[in-house]
């Protein structure tokens, strides 16, 4: 996962507190408040911020569960990341 994902994720999080949540793969983003509709404007602002368009069959809940889940979806759009052999670890 990169800076600009994490970035970009942050504000569709809901949590308690003044304390900024540790993002990992594992982050339960349906836990953290991002539901079907939530899961839609994530949709349009990462294919804007990163100008991919992702695949229809990866639509779905599993993909928005985690963030690691949703990251490996977008990694795999991206030519300079496929290049690179990203694995998924954050690394901001």
């Amino acid at each position: 996962m990169d800076a600009r994902f994490t970035a970009l994720l942050r504000p569709f999080l809901k949590h308690p507190g003044p304390d900024e949540i540790a993002l990992t793969p594992d982050t339960d983003l349906r836990a953290l408040g991002v539901d079907s509709m939530q899961a839609i404007e994530l949709l349009f602002a990462i294919e804007d911020t990163f100008g991919i368009s992702l695949p229809d069959d990866e639509l779905n809940d599993a993909t928005f569960a985690t963030a690691g889940n949703l990251w490996r979806v977008i990694a795999a759009e991206l030519p300079d990341q496929a290049a690179d052999g990203d694995t998924g670890e954050v690394t901001a």
